[in-house]
């Protein structure tokens, strides 16, 4: 007879529609499908042999059948049980699947290490987390692959503190760890929310994994370097990156999201480059390309976007949804809304993250009653909207000062969708009423939330005091800021900033100190500019960018130039008592300044597009500096800051001064 492999998990594919295919050249064929169950019962009864019957209706798909005739088999196989059990997950049928359970403790297989492992498994998939426990709580001979299965049993279902305590048992009864052990464990540390604690258990089985000389096993090593990427570990993840002495696909392209995700697209980049020159025939997959996309939008790079969509072409990739939702929100990203759209229009299939990828697209630039008449057409083709449409579209409206129809989409999500709002949501509502100076009603919302407020909803709240210059309320939510976030510096520098419009400079010196006195650090300004497919990255008073004299000069020359032409230096965002012709100097060192040079000077001057994207929030005075450029280089300029996109042409921005 035919016998699967005790390692072999049986797909649909494997379950033949006729026993017939499966019989053995020397066995008469049974004509199960036309018998009765009865008939079948007296044939297995009359061989000796139910075992083989039960068997052959698993692999039809019988399980009803399969089960009826269980009970007067007395000594049901290994094989039996095992087929079964895969029957059970095929069919996703819990019950049945305890009643498979009730017969194996009957008969007391239960015990077998084999089966515990596949029921383990079979449970884990059935969403049964508490039933896989108590399956290996009563087996009393535990292999390593009974520990295995529990460990990914609990990994997947999310309970990682307790896949540790379980790991400590397993040390102390003696059984060693083989390289899926380490596998699971590592995922345990990301299973539930990410903490120190579990960062610091990560770290502890890194220590295991190099004792016992398991870091030549690459998928061990991919699963730590993800494991430090998600907590933001990325000096430690390259690393172990580094450390790999083989690598493949997965490994690569796991240290190229550890960049995209940790806000570090401009080595993602590099690391990808140096992945085409070493990888040979380890061709980059739809995987790469999602995380390499994201980065060449982190960055503007519209140049580098374009040469990984002739590589998505001439690889087949473009049938991939992710890889094209990904690619729609690069060219948006990087400034060119129509060929984003194009992107989407090419699409033979479009799922939930294709529409809101487009959604986002014209929100972020601006185009609040687009990217609403995109969202009321993703419904009317039947695609239901998610908790992340509902972000995108908030957010654009609150782009575009669309107050009332931001407020009414808010409203249906409950009333028509039976959606209720998460706290994202909630900061999409504050941010949309405070931008359009509704301060009050912004704090109102706060009162009333269902939910505790969180840091995203009073950074929104005090994000529009900011723009507003409100200082009570600024101070209200700093106040509740400082508690729940007391390691973000932006709070800090956002209230001076607040303090320092108001004049209120003695405020201005007691935050500051209180940062100090934290040992606060501000995140640096930075931006990044592509020229000649290359990008090229500028910090906020930095003597060692790249032609560094010659953008300071040019700089100092083209602030004398605009003066003239109505620029004003917004020299009170300087939160230093110096004088104002150091103000101004420090004023002209900002990243963005840096990086309007340096495109001027590098670019032809046929009226090519310079296209910066930066790292915070487009300060004031920036803004007002490059409106004035544009007009004076006759160049059209765009910036994407944090929040949104600026089209400068002509002396104006396509934000109406509104961001």
């Amino acid at each position: 007879m035919l016998v699967f492999p005790a390692s072999q998990t049986l797909q649909p594919p494997f379950f033949p529609t006729h026993f017939n295919y499966l019989a053995p050249h020397n066995c008469q064929k049974l004509p199960i499908c036309s018998l009765s169950l009865q008939h079948s019962v007296s044939t297995a009864k009359h061989s000796g042999d139910k075992n083989k019957l039960i068997q052959s209706l698993c692999k039809q798909g019988n399980l009803k059948q399969a089960l009826q005739l269980l009970p007067h088999e007395p000594n049901p196989t290994q094989l039996t049980y095992e087929l079964l059990i895969f029957s059970c997950i095929r069919r996703n049928s819990l019950s049945d699947g305890l009643v498979v359970y009730r017969h194996l403790l009957d008969d007391g297989s239960d015990q077998d290490p084999f089966l515990a492992t596949k029921l383990i498994n079979m449970y884990s998939e059935l969403d049964s987390i508490d039933t896989a426990r108590q399956v290996f709580d009563n087996t009393k001979k535990r292999t390593i692959y009974v520990w295995n299965a529990i460990f990914r049993a609990l990994t997947l279902a999310g309970y990682g503190i307790e896949v540790f305590d379980l790991y400590r048992q397993m040390n102390w009864s003696g059984t060693r760890s083989d390289r899926f052990t380490y596998t699971y464990i590592l995922k345990a540390c990301v299973a539930s929310e990410c903490s120190v604690s579990l960062l610091q258990r990560g770290k502890e089985i890194h220590g295991h994994i190099l004792r016992h000389g398991f870091e030549s096993y690459v998928h061990i090593m991919t699963t730590l370097v993800d494991v430090y990427a998600r907590f933001g570990c990325v000096s430690y993840a390259s690393y172990v990156f580094g450390e790999m002495s083989t690598r493949n696909v997965v490994t690569w392209s796991a240290m190229i999201a550890c960049y995209v995700k940790n806000e570090r697209p401009f080595e993602a980049l590099e690391l990808f480059r140096e992945m085409i020159a070493e990888t040979g025939d380890s061709f980059p997959n739809s995987v790469t390309m999602v995380s390499i996309l994201q980065a060449c939008g982190a960055l503007a790079a519209l140049e580098q976007g374009k040469l990984i969509h002739g590589y998505i072409l001439r690889r087949g990739l473009d049938s991939i949804m992710p890889v094209m939702s990904t690619l729609l929100s690069m060219y948006a990203r990087c400034g060119k809304l129509e060929l984003g759209q194009h992107v989407f229009n090419q699409m033979d299939k479009r799922d939930i993250v294709s529409w809101n990828s487009l959604i986002s697209s014209y929100g972020i630039h601006g185009h609040g009653q687009k990217a609403i008449q995109v969202f009321k057409d993703m419904i009317s083709h039947g695609v239901s909207p998610n908790h992340i449409s509902f972000i995108s579209v908030l957010g654009a409206c609150s782009h575009a000062g669309l107050v009332m129809e931001g407020k009414k989409l808010f409203d249906s999500m409950v009333r028509e969708h039976g959606m209720y709002p998460s706290m994202e949501h909630y900061a999409c509502l504050v941010d949309l009423l405070g931008r359009a100076n509704l301060l009050d009603e912004a704090a109102k919302v706060i009162e009333d939330m269902r939910i505790e407020p969180g840091p995203k909803v009073w950074g929104a709240l005090l994000g529009s005091c900011k723009i507003h210059c409100n200082v009570e309320l600024a101070e209200r939510a700093c106040k509740r800021l400082f508690e729940l976030e007391p390691r973000n510096a932006g709070n800090y520098v956002l209230l001076a900033d607040i303090y320092a419009e108001a004049g209120m400079w003695d405020e201005v010196k007691r935050v500051k100190r209180l940062s100090e006195v934290r040992k606060l650090q501000k995140v640096p300004g930075c931006c990044w500019v592509e020229v000649k497919k290359k990008v090229y990255s500028f910090m906020s008073v930095d003597e060692f960018n790249p032609q560094s004299e010659l953008v300071h000069a040019l700089l100092v020359n083209l602030s004398s130039e605009v003066k003239e032409m109505g620029y004003v230096p917004q020299t009170q965002i300087v939160l230093y008592d110096l004088e104002e012709e150091e103000k101004e100097r420090i004023l002209l060192g900002h990243s963005e300044k840096l990086a309007v040079a340096f495109g001027l000077i590098n670019t032809n001057s046929n009226r090519e597009t310079i296209r910066i994207s930066k790292n915070l929030r487009l300060c004031e005075d920036c803004h007002s500096f490059t409106k004035i450029i544009s007009k004076f280089a006759d160049r059209e300029i765009v910036v994407r800051d944090v929040n949104r996109f600026h089209h400068f042409r002509d002396g104006a921005c396509s934000c109406g001064d509104y961001w």
